[in-house]
């Protein structure tokens, strides 16, 4: 098998060292402005299976070249260019999965069903952990039951040691980050869809020592369309982000003060953006480099089953890999994209078309991909 990934930040490389751990993976083209600036774990040799390629995703004549041949096209670029990196892939013939983050740019995806299945590939968006892996436990949930009535699902991001005013330390992009604290949350509530407030409706989670109390609060994106899916079959499906306490206290009097804003206001004759300057002023103290983070996860799917009230919940809490220099966001995110390409590639994903991660995958096969990789999904 011969794939391509887009893109050689944290998760693409995170992704193309997972498949270079695949012997069936014949070679691994990793492509980016810049390729040549790998991180440690994968300056290694790889016997020539892996190939570093200079290519600008805006000249769709070398996106043509590039996806040309490959099995498989994985994108961990920023969201925007998911769009026209799924209509190349299309007409490449080449099987296709995303990150995600935007539910507006997966249901245009959408639209290009009927072209994918003339093509007879599938395309994947979402396909990271929050769109992504909490999607496909929440189908294996609702898969276990005979009905379905709430769906409550956690994830975090997390530094191991936390550190004041935030204790937070920058996993992902913060500018994708802020948008989640900003932009409402679309839920199920009756049955219905509504949108809340991110940052709103707090509630405490508790995981095992030695992480303890989490605050739980909504924020948007992290489970994409699925309220769509569900809508009038499913009473409650919310999604919550995760962090230490006292988060939230801070977050929402700097979004309500306007610093999160992305219209230009002027300073000392300056056009700035509040959001910009933000992320400017923080980021240097948010950015450890040598800190180690976490995830922790918990999706808890109620309804009944044999007549009897039945409650699935699936844990996760994944630490820093110490041995190769990989972030737990990294092994959650871009190894999730890399199971998915290589489901899509060896032919486990049966589907052509496009689907979301809850309509294509299996979710046991999926769990039993996350396990070999020592990301271990547990039932409480």
């Amino acid at each position: 098998m011969n794939i391509l990934v887009l893109g050689a930040g944290l998760q693409g490389c995170a992704a193309a060292y997972d498949l270079l751990q695949v012997p069936s993976v014949n070679r691994v083209t990793l492509a980016d402005l810049n390729p040549g600036r790998l991180p440690k774990f994968l300056q290694k040799d790889w016997g020539g299976r892996l190939k570093p390629l200079t290519l600008d995703v805006k000249d769709p004549a070398a996106v043509r070249e590039a996806m040309t041949g490959q099995n498989a096209v994985l994108c961990a670029l920023p969201y925007y260019f998911n769009g026209p990196m799924t209509k190349a892939a299309v007409e490449a013939g080449a099987h296709f999965c995303d990150l995600g983050g935007n539910t507006e740019i997966v249901l245009q995806q959408k639209q290009l069903d009927a072209q994918a299945k003339a093509k007879g590939v599938s395309v994947i968006p979402d396909c990271g952990l929050a769109p992504g892996m909490v999607n496909i436990l929440a189908a294996e949930g609702i898969k276990r039951l005979d009905t379905t009535d709430r769906i409550k699902i956690f994830v975090g991001g997390l530094p191991q040691k936390p550190e004041p005013p935030l204790n937070y330390q920058i996993v992902y992009s913060l500018e994708g980050a802020l948008d989640y604290y900003t932009t409402p949350s679309l839920v199920l509530r009756g049955g219905k869809k509504v949108e809340v407030d991110a940052l709103s409706e707090l509630e405490d989670v508790a995981f095992p020592a030695p992480i303890g109390t989490l605050e739980a609060f909504h924020t948007a994106g992290g489970i994409s369309t699925m309220p769509m899916s569900w809508e009038g079959k499913i009473d409650v499906m919310e999604y919550k982000t995760l962090r230490y306490p006292g988060h939230v206290a801070i977050m929402r009097p700097i979004r309500e003060l306007g610093l999160l804003d992305n219209s230009p206001i002027a300073v000392k004759g300056q056009m700035v953006t509040p959001r910009d300057a933000f992320i400017a002023a923080v980021t240097p103290k948010l950015l450890k480099p040598e800190g180690r983070d976490l995830v922790a996860l918990r999706v808890e799917v109620s309804g009944t089953k044999g007549g009897k009230a039945h409650k699935t919940t699936f844990q996760l809490v994944d630490k820093y890999d110490e041995a190769n220099g990989i972030t737990a966001m990294m092994r959650t995110t871009g190894y999730s994209l890399a199971i998915t390409a290589l489901m899509q590639a060896d032919g486990r994903v049966k589907v052509r078309g496009v689907h979301t991660p809850d309509e294509a995958m299996d979710g046991a096969t999926y769990i039993s991909e996350l396990a070999k990789r020592g990301v271990k999904i547990e039932e409480v």
